[in-house]
């Protein structure tokens, strides 16, 4: 699949592995409408992108679905057509199951996985109408392996992982392939952005630095490129997610250790 010349739209494209998803879509001739709920981060990130001929900055809460229903329109009544739809918006939680709000995990659902629900059920009417298209939900590692003190987070994350193998499978009579993101650690400001709880305490080897979130646009457009089902980056993350299916014990005492640290 060739991206060249396809319209493009991503959410949660202000900062990280949205603004690196929409950097490397535009190196291979897409046009990008690029989405935020912060209208100031987004046309700010435009401005660094600095190919204003070819992109498009719009604000959109995916919380909201009257968000979602106006891009959509807005798009189209530029453009006719959305190619690609990537849902990348979203929002960590570090606090534990026992403690964390539960307003603050209901928000973040609101936010990873109903929101990405919502985009999808409103493009897709618009690729069967044009025949076809790609919807890309970014998720995580951690939709496979649950961290303790992220459990809410990785909730997000298998959901999404699930409801988008499904639609896949839904989807390919009418021509619309759905590819699951899933990267291990990134380095971006995700964790500085994330809502803190009463416990803080973090489940990662202290050797892992994460890669960098061009590496998972790369890997995310490759992807596309190649219609893949799911993409997990880097390729070492294989490693701990066939650990978890095969011998979850050991890798949930690993994780205990950690947080005992």
């Amino acid at each position: 699949m060739d991206a060249n010349g396809k319209i493009v739209v991503v959410t949660g494209a202000s900062m990280g592995i949205g603004e690196a998803i929409t950097r490397s879509f535009l190196d291979r001739g897409a046009v990008v409408v690029m989405l935020s709920r912060d209208s100031a981060r987004v046309d700010a990130a435009r401005t660094r992108i600095g190919r204003p001929d070819r992109t498009v900055a719009m604000s959109c809460d995916v919380r909201h679905r009257e968000d979602i229903d106006r891009v959509i329109g807005l798009t189209l009544h530029h453009f006719q057509r959305i190619d690609v739809w990537v849902n990348n918006a979203g929002l960590g939680l570090l606090d534990s199951v026992a403690e964390m709000n539960p307003a603050a995990f209901r928000d973040m659902f609101d936010t990873n996985f109903f929101g990405a629900v919502s985009a999808m059920q409103a493009v897709v009417p618009v690729m069967r109408q044009q025949g076809g298209g790609t919807i890309i939900n970014i998720s995580s590692v951690a939709g496979h392996v649950p961290l303790p003190y992220h459990a809410a987070y990785s909730a997000t994350k298998f959901a999404m992982n699930a409801i988008g193998k499904a639609a896949r499978t839904e989807l390919k009579a009418d021509k619309i392939h759905v590819l699951t993101v899933c990267p291990g650690y990134v380095k971006t400001g995700f964790g500085q952005n994330e809502v803190i709880g009463t416990v803080k305490k973090r489940v990662r080897p202290g050797s892992v630095q994460g890669i960098r979130a061009e590496r998972v646009a790369e890997a995310t457009v490759r992807g596309f490129e190649k219609q893949k089902r799911e993409v997990i980056v880097p390729w070492t993350m294989h490693i701990p997610v066939k650990l978890y299916q095969m011998f979850p014990t050991l890798v949930e005492r690993f994780m205990g250790r950690m947080a005992e640290s």
